[in-house]
Order: C-alpha cells, then sequence, then structure tokens
C-alpha cells in the first residue's frame, strides 16, 4: 500500500475512533444544553456533534504534525506530545464554544452548565477537548500496533 492511502487511512481511524468515543460524552452533556429536544432527535443531534468533535481531533493531530513534524507522533507523545495534545485541544474548545455562543449563537446552556468565569463559556465542553484526545490518541497507536 502506497504512502498516501496509509496516511489517509490513519487520519480515517482518527477521526471514527474520536467520533465514537465522543458519541457519549455529548449524550451525557446534552442535558446543560438549553432546548434539548426529545430523545430521538437529541440521538441525532449528539451524533452530529460527535462528528465535528472527530474533526476538532483531526486539527489537535495536524497540530501534533506541525510541531512535532512526526505522522506517528502521537504513538508515542511524551510530554511534548501531550503539552501539544492539551494545548491544541483547549484552544480549539475556547475558539469553538466561544463562536457557538457568543458571536454564532448556535447553543445556550442551561443554568445547570457549569461555566468559566469571565468568558461565560462551559466547562464541559472544553474539559470534553482536553480529557477524550489522549484517550483517542491511545487507542488509535493500540489499533495501530495490533495491526502491524
Amino acid at each position: 500500500m502506497n504512502q498516501n492511502m496509509q496516511h489517509f487511512r490513519q487520519l480515517g481511524l482518527i477521526f471514527g475512533v474520536a467520533a465514537l468515543v465522543n458519541y457519549p460524552w455529548e449524550l451525557a452533556q446534552s442535558p446543560l444544553y438549553a432546548g434539548t429536544a426529545t430523545w430521538g432527535v437529541n440521538l441525532w443531534h449528539c451524533l452530529v456533534a460527535s462528528l465535528g468533535d472527530g474533526v476538532l481531533v483531526l486539527a489537535i493531530f495536524a497540530a501534533g504534525l506541525i510541531a512535532l513534524r512526526r505522522m506517528d507522533w502521537y504513538e508515542e507523545p511524551g510530554a511534548q506530545g501531550y503539552i501539544v495534545m492539551l494545548l491544541a485541544g483547549l484552544a480549539i474548545a475556547l475558539a469553538v464554544e466561544w463562536g457557538a455562543v457568543h458571536v454564532a449563537q448556535r447553543w445556550a446552556y442551561t443554568d445547570q452548565m457549569p461555566r468559566i468565569p469571565g468568558l461565560d463559556i462551559g466547562i464541559v465542553p472544553v474539559a470534553q477537548m482536553l480529557v477524550l484526545p489522549p484517550l483517542i490518541f491511545r487507542i488509535v497507536a493500540t489499533l495501530r500496533r495490533r495491526k502491524r
């Protein structure tokens, strides 16, 4: 298999694992958002959100690729890799939440959503992009090792 196809499969695996891992988180945090609809509609909205989360994890991957100059940087991330994951995840989450809540007004929070003081954005979705990417990259690294 040529190297471009291998890279494409690697990106697809990262995206797929990210979407699957983010889906339960999206379902769990959905009551913290205003206007959550019926359960069936909520399942669909959370699925769409988890696909978006998959794209955000690909952006974290790209940040690591740029910073560490290795396609497999997450397989043995070391301190630098984890710092990239956390900083990129934090920047992306803050930008997405700020833009969606305060600029585009795509969603709003219920009173139960804990918020970052001064920014008035949800702690739970920001934590999502800090907690889940290291887990996602570990799962992908394990799957890739098993395949070799």
